[in-house]
């Protein structure tokens, strides 16, 4: 059997895990599991210290170069765990053949040390590109000095002058936004909100050269102590966009390695995202966000959604080679800042659709995979199945049938390099039904049985190719081959 196996993305923790610093150790313990499973590319939370210490997620980045090493924020471990259980994972990780992606938070900073005077105009929240003050003295937390870490590895202090501007005035315990004075938001970012640059906390000037040669320096040294096959990038439409092309491309000489490349950027326009991809050059690839709110207005469509219109205006559509198709995140579950969590009865659906395409590369949510205890969400029972077909046999031509409004399915053919390969999919969002689908003549005479368990009656392939699958109401079959059954196991 051919190595070239399908790339399937793991995000490898969810919004809840345990504050007691264990994450590290238990995602090295899982790495054969992932492997075996199939999966080829691990997205690890922020490894960097947040203004939270051990109850920050990753995202209130205080010390990018803090990784669980220097007593800041109350600690020296972060929520995972220590610099060195951090960097035991994501060796444990390479032990088993898989990349790992190491998460950069570069748009804001948070937790500074201590406070500095600065000039600022106050602008609209809801249009930043209109001021609603004058000039105003504010007391801001801008300056960064890490006494925990006194200069080591680099000695660079922030302050208010690497920054567009903030959220808080201290002088009059005030929360609004506040534009330096000299300073100008990004102008290639998001145009929500007028100008979408600003986003939380202290907010980078990305056109400052200090700035960027600080975030390129820092850069080379997470390359040259983690090893990261590639990277997912946070917030990327608030970033100007010209700032990831060049500090990819500098990165990637860097490592002498095309690195994998990721970005959020958070928007279900997809002309939104193949502006962005234009702009950029295609330097990375984009979550497939209008994907996801398909599959939360189908899942909450309660079987009154177009399912053969499930694809359109999509970037799996549009740009496939760029596209990371995904059903949820750490941001979309329940209690979070973009929640639009998909009804569980969907899930199966939403899952067969971007592990067996032959488009795109789909990102598994851990919380889907493993459960979310907090909200009492258990793990999607058919995803491990999924993610090993995916891995195992879906090979070959596609040939779809997004014909109907309820009743959909695909297959695909095969190929020579895999073993047993070629599938059938079909679907319901509301009744079950029938489809005759045609899978290939080379698969004349198989008998395919669907892996999920979900439809007990067999399918033989008819002499031009051709089988009538079946699924249920609310429901997702996958037929395989009978007699390759056996390769799947239950983790």
């Amino acid at each position: 059997m051919s190595q070239q196996s399908n790339e399937t993305i793991l995000q490898c923790f969810e919004w809840y895990l345990s504050e007691d610093g264990s994450f590290w150790k238990k995602a090295a313990a899982l790495a054969p599991s992932f492997s075996s499973l199939g999966l080829t590319m691990i997205w690890l939370p922020p490894a960097t210290k947040g203004q939270g210490g051990i109850h920050d997620v990753g995202y209130g980045i205080y010390d990018l170069y803090d990784l669980g090493e220097f007593n800041q924020k109350g600690t020296i471990r972060t929520k995972y765990g220590t610099k060195q259980e951090y960097l035991d994972c994501v060796s444990a990780m390479h032990k088993q053949g898989l990349k790992v992606l190491g998460d950069v938070v570069f748009n804001q900073k948070m937790g500074a040390d201590e406070t500095e005077e600065v000039e600022a105009i106050e602008d609209n929240p809801s249009n930043r590109e209109q001021d609603i003050s004058g000039t105003e003295t504010i007391i801001a937390w801008t300056k960064f000095t890490f006494p925990g870490r006194q200069g080591k590895y680099d000695p660079f202090i922030w302050d208010h002058t690497c920054f567009n501007g903030t959220d808080w005035d201290e002088k009059s315990h005030r929360s609004s936004i506040f534009r330096f004075v000299g300073k100008h938001w990004d102008s290639d970012v998001d145009p929500e909100d007028g100008n979408f640059d600003y986003l939380m906390g202290c907010d980078l000037d990305m056109t400052d050269p200090k700035v960027i040669e600080e975030l390129n320096r820092w850069g080379r040294w997470y390359l040259d102590l983690v090893h990261p096959d590639g990277v997912r990038l946070d917030a990327v439409k608030h970033i100007h966009f010209e700032f990831f092309r060049d500090w990819l491309a500098n990165m990637r000489s860097y490592a002498k390695k095309n690195l994998f490349a990721l970005g959020e950027y958070w928007n279900g326009d997809d002309g939104r995202l193949l502006h962005y991809l234009d702009v950029t050059n295609n330097t990375m690839s984009l979550f497939d966000v209008p994907l996801h709110y398909h599959f939360y207005d189908a899942s909450h469509g309660w079987g009154n959604y177009d399912m053969g219109s499930i694809w359109n205006n999509t970037l799996v559509l549009q740009r496939s080679a760029q596209a990371v198709t995904f059903v949820d995140n750490h941001d979309t579950q329940p209690g979070q800042a973009l929640q639009s969590w998909i009804e569980g009865w969907f899930k199966p659906l939403a899952y067969a659709l971007i592990l067996l395409i032959d488009k795109g590369i789909p990102c598994v949510f851990y919380g889907d995979l493993y459960g979310i205890p907090h909200d009492n969400y258990g793990p999607v029972a058919e995803l491990p199945t999924l993610i090993q077909i995916r891995h195992l046999f879906a090979y070959g031509q596609q040939t779809s049938y997004f014909d109907d409004a309820n009743v959909v399915g695909f297959t695909r053919a095969g190929d020579n390099d895999h073993s047993d390969s070629g599938i059938a999919v079909i679907m319901s969002d509301n009744a079950g039904g029938y489809k005759q689908m045609y899978v290939s003549k080379e698969l004349a005479g198989v008998t395919m049985v669907d892996a999920l368990g979900h439809v007990n009656q067999e399918v033989t392939i008819s002499q031009d190719g051709t089988g009538t699958f079946a699924c249920n109401g609310g429901s997702v079959s996958v037929y395989i081959r009978k007699d390759a059954l056996n390769m799947i196991h239950q983790p």
